[in-house]
């Protein structure tokens, strides 16, 4: 198999039938050292995949670019395995010579890990980006219909989810529901950067009139890596942190969670959702 996902012989124990082998499939874990300008700056552990994608969200969510003519290029550099073969495991970041490279203060200490986004950052006040876009003005407008049905439409399209059951999704959407972008990994902040990179890269930001649907809780360092990227809508499947939704109060993001196909839980700016949409899309009404 691919070094997205792995088989692997386990022990399978069922109550009443005792123990049998049988083959299961894990999904993929590995660490990606990024550089930026021949500079080492962080490790993150992340599903193989998409990895450049994942490097230029990555500078966006630290608020180094925001624009695709800023990141001139992105390589894969020299690493080796004990077979001697390539890793894939080491990316380089080429910026344009006008964008300041990030200060030392921002580097990470220890490794990324894939449950932790910012672990490791060097100091409180580095955690915090400022966003080159507002979302405050964004006048999109939601259903209520549609976005109860996201949660579902993402695991539709789950692929990677389908074989390991261990990977968290991140999903791009219009206000239709139409899918523009799905990235799977099994860090829920690596998924989103690789949506956000994608999107940079296409010379998509920002990300007006959009909602990013992610599988898991929504946390402060999603908000914020929505907010980098312009998006005035975050869509969790569970709960969001209070820091979470102090974040997107005051940066003007519409935050939901518990979103369960007939219902939802909006914890700031409802005023983007249709509160009469379920009775125009339910019949006789």
């Amino acid at each position: 198999m691919s070094r997205v996902a792995q088989r692997r012989r386990i022990t399978k124990f069922r109550a009443g039938s005792g123990a049998g082998s049988r083959e299961d499939v894990l999904a993929g874990e590995e660490p990606l050292e990024i550089r930026i300008g021949g500079r080492a700056f962080t490790i993150t552990m992340r599903t193989p995949g998409d990895d450049f994608d994942l490097v230029a969200g990555f500078l966006v969510s630290e608020g180094v670019v925001w624009d695709p003519t800023q990141l001139v290029s992105l390589r894969y550099c020299a690493g080796l395995d004990e077979d001697g073969l390539q890793t894939f495991n080491v990316v380089e970041a080429q910026l344009r010579p006008d964008v300041q490279l990030p200060d030392t203060a921002m580097e990470r200490n220890v490794y990324t890990s894939s449950s932790c986004g910012i672990c490791g950052t060097a100091s409180i006040e580095a955690v915090r980006k400022s966003s080159r876009f507002e979302v405050k003005d964004d006048d999109v407008r939601f259903s209520l219909p549609v976005l109860a049905a996201l949660p579902d439409r993402l695991r539709e399209t789950q692929k990677l989810f389908d074989s390991t059951g261990g990977v968290h999704a991140a999903g791009l959407f219009t206000p239709d529901g139409k899918l523009l972008c799905l990235r799977e990994d099994v860090g829920r902040h690596n998924a989103v950067d690789k949506v956000v990179g994608w999107a940079l890269r296409e010379g998509l930001l920002p990300l007006r009139g959009t909602v990013l649907q992610v599988s898991g809780r929504a946390s402060f360092e999603l908000v914020q890596k929505a907010q980098l990227a312009g998006i005035p809508c975050l869509s969790a499947v569970s709960a969001p942190s209070s820091l979470a939704a102090d974040l997107a109060e005051e940066t003007g993001m519409t935050l939901v969670g518990f979103s369960r196909g007939r219902s939802l839980n909006c914890y700031t700016h409802p005023a983007r959702i249709d509160p009469d949409s379920w009775a125009q899309a339910t019949p006789g009404h």
